[in-house]
């Protein structure tokens, strides 16, 4: 079917104004890892975004179908090809470049030279290629959202070249390769500082799951897909306010939601009372 960009957006009036919706329909977005990206990635579809890259060289798994933005009939596939078909079924008239391979330190000129706003969801454990994606957004004046589900929520950060950088964040020497460093061990240092003000579910699942990759053992985090829908929702708004000029919160500083302790709730029984006819005089 023919698709037209204005019907596509139509329903974002009174939120993005005509130029804020031209500006998100030319903005290039590099989406580094399709897992929770996948998610990320379809959002930003609907939201109005045209120009994106893809890049990951997972395939798909079963157990990432009860939180990432495939099918059973994807299981096998190539996660950015299947995330590419999924994403042009929603705008045929999108450009989806779709690279099986993973971004590192020696690719990240490219791909974020080709971009305008990168989109972080590249496993921790590959800490080099998440430093090497940092470190070329910040030499090329790029800004960077990091995210991350947090049980039924987000954890959301933004980087620009004025803010502070992952290296400084995470404790990492400020120049030079990273490798032999101990992600985990920067992980829980980094959870420690915070773990305070996360929800309690969220702390006991993750301080066993670095418990046991301390021990070096394979240990993928539970998560759920409110937490990536979460994650999807917060990091395109972010992107769309960073594009409006509006402000958002810059490293060290950090989004933190969490739908089951933060829903509110509220009555409509009032407005079905019977008119008091003593307060109507």
């Amino acid at each position: 079917m023919s698709l037209r960009y204005e019907d596509l957006v139509l329903r974002n009036a009174g939120y993005c104004t005509p130029g804020l919706q031209a500006a998100i329909r030319r903005t290039r977005l590099l989406i580094a890892g399709c897992g929770l990206g996948s998610m990320i990635a379809e959002c930003a579809v609907r939201t109005g975004f045209e120009c994106i890259v893809l890049a990951d060289a997972d395939t798909v798994a079963p157990h990432n179908l009860n939180r990432q933005n495939y099918r059973a009939s994807d299981v096998g596939s190539a996660k950015v090809h299947a995330l590419r078909e999924r994403l042009l079924e929603i705008n045929p008239n999108a450009t989806i470049l779709a690279h099986e391979g993973w971004i590192r330190p020696e690719n990240a000129f490219r791909f974020v030279a080709e971009s305008d706003l990168v989109i972080d969801t590249i496993d921790f454990l590959d800490l080099e290629a998440v430093v090497g994606l940092h470190d070329e957004a910040r030499r090329q004046g790029r800004a960077v959202l990091s995210a991350f589900c947090c049980g039924w929520g987000t954890v959301s950060m933004a980087f620009m070249p004025s803010s502070a950088s992952f290296r400084e964040l995470f404790g990492l020497p400020l120049e030079g390769s990273v490798r032999g460093q101990s992600h985990v061990a920067m992980f829980q240092d980094a959870f420690r500082r915070i773990e305070n003000d996360l929800p309690a579910e969220f702390a006991a699942v993750t301080r066993e799951a670095l418990r046991t990759m301390a021990d070096k053992t394979p240990c993928p985090a539970p998560q759920l897909a409110v937490g990536s829908y979460c994650t999807a929702a917060v990091v395109v708004t972010q992107a769309v306010r960073i594009l409006a000029s509006r402000p958002v919160g810059l490293a060290p500083d950090l989004v933190l939601v969490d739908l089951a302790g933060a829903v509110a709730h509220a009555s409509l029984a009032a407005a079905h009372a019977a008119p008091d006819p003593e307060a109507m005089r």
